[in-house]
C-alpha cells in the first residue's frame, strides 16, 4: 500500500471530528503546492513534504496536531502556531474538538515552510521531491 492510500485508510478510519479535520489539514497542505508529496513515516503518521519535510500531522485523543519541521524559523502571519512555541526547531498546531481550519493560513504557511525548504534544505531532500521540481522547471 502506498503512503497515499494509508493516510485515505488512516482518515476513514477516525469517525469523528478528528478524522474530519485531518482530511481537511491534508487537502490544505496537497493545495498549497503541485510539488508536495506524501509520505507515511515512523508506523502512522501522514507527512508532506517538499524539498525536505514540512510537516507531520497525527489525531490525537483530544486534538489533531499539526508539526512543522523548521517551524521555528518560519514566520507565521496567520498565528496559527499555539504549541511547541519554546522549541529551537518545531512549532506546532494543536487543533481541538470545535475549532476551525483557517485554511488560507495555513496554505500560506505551508508555502512559507515550502519556501524555507527551497532556500535551506534543497540540496538535502529526498530524491524523488528534486525529481519531481526538476520536471516541473522542464529540466
Amino acid at each position: 500500500m502506498n503512503p497515499s492510500e494509508r493516510i485515505d485508510q488512516l482518515i476513514a478510519s477516525i469517525d469523528d471530528w478528528r478524522g474530519k479535520m485531518l482530511a481537511s489539514v491534508r487537502e490544505t497542505f496537497l493545495g498549497a503546492d503541485e510539488g508536495v508529496v506524501e509520505d507515511w513515516k515512523w508506523m502512522g503518521s501522514p507527512v508532506w513534504s517538499c524539498d525536505g519535510m514540512i510537516a507531520v500531522a497525527n489525531a490525537h485523543k483530544d486534538k489533531v496536531k499539526i508539526t512543522f519541521m523548521h517551524g521555528a524559523q518560519l514566520e507565521d502571519a496567520g498565528k496559527l502556531f499555539n504549541a511547541g512555541l519554546d522549541g529551537g526547531k518545531w512549532r506546532a498546531i494543536d487543533l481541538h474538538e470545535g475549532d476551525k481550519l483557517d485554511k488560507r493560513a495555513l496554505k500560506a504557511l505551508v508555502r512559507t515552510a515550502i519556501a524555507y525548504n527551497r532556500t535551506h534544505l534543497k540540496k538535502n531532500a529526498p530524491a524523488r521531491s528534486r525529481v519531481k521540481a526538476a520536471k516541473a522547471k522542464g529540466a
